[in-house]
């Protein structure tokens, strides 16, 4: 039988959930699935800037 664990998708360790941690434009493209390119990241911060953690929030759990 397996285990509910076995089952579920694993998340990339270098993740956090939420925004409880700190964490940089880089982090929140990432968090988009995207690959961090300059202008990604630039689009990143001027969000967070805006947004604050909410920004993370709506893509980690």
């Amino acid at each position: 039988m397996d285990s509910e664990s076995d089952q579920q998708p694993q998340r990339p360790a270098h993740l956090w959930t939420g925004s409880e941690h700190p964490f940089d434009p880089e982090d929140l493209v990432m968090a988009r699935g995207q690959d961090p390119t300059p202008e990604r990241v630039e689009k990143a911060r001027k969000l967070i800037e805006k947004e604050g953690a909410r920004a993370l929030e709506r893509y980690l759990p």
